[in-house]
């Protein structure tokens, strides 16, 4: 039912595999691009391997999807993206997101999400989109605001990163926006 693949201009988003390992560990590892992740940056490719298959075990029950970022330029896996949650109940789905520092500022954040928000209305007929994020992360929510999320409110100490609980904002974009 869930496409395992979609590409855009530069990009192939397919489903993780092991073979992705060593570069979401890359990815995983760098304090910068988990800073405002609800993981600890990994120190071994043992656990980029685990966060693997738990996803993809999350993918064949229907309940989220995770997609390696690659550019089909180069072949190089650059990030991820995906829905964290898919509720299709309620036609209504969570997106996340990472990319390589060295890929920051480029609009391949923008056009990745873009690809998924066509997806997830056009083909899942989902009716609302959400992205949670912590409220320093201004990169994220930059790009949020770009692609027409509406904020909605901050969920106080919602949820437990870093030791500490910290509050998310929550932002929002329905199929009739």
């Amino acid at each position: 039912m869930i496409k395992t693949e979609l590409v855009t201009e530069r990009l192939c988003l397919r489903k993780m595999d092991e073979s992705d390992a060593g570069s979401l560990f890359e990815i995983w590892s760098d304090p910068e691009v988990t800073k405002y992740m609800n993981i600890s940056s990994f120190t071994e490719i043992k656990q980029a391997e685990e966060m693997i298959s738990l996803l993809n075990q999350l993918a064949n029950e229907n309940q989220a999807i995770r997609y390696s970022m690659i550019e089909l330029t180069s072949n190089k896996v650059i990030g991820s993206c995906g829905f964290n949650v898919i509720d299709f109940k309620n036609e209504r789905v969570e997106i996340g997101y990472d990319l390589s520092k060295s890929y920051w500022g480029k609009g391949f954040a923008t056009e990745a999400l873009t690809g998924l928000l066509l997806y997830a209305f056009e083909t899942l007929a989902i009716h609302r989109v959400e992205a949670k994020v912590e409220p320093a992360n201004l990169a994220s929510i930059r790009l949020l605001n770009k692609l027409q999320f509406s904020y909605e409110g901050t969920l106080r100490q919602s949820e437990k990163a870093r030791g500490s609980f910290v509050d998310l904002a929550i932002y929002s974009r329905l199929s009739t926006d």
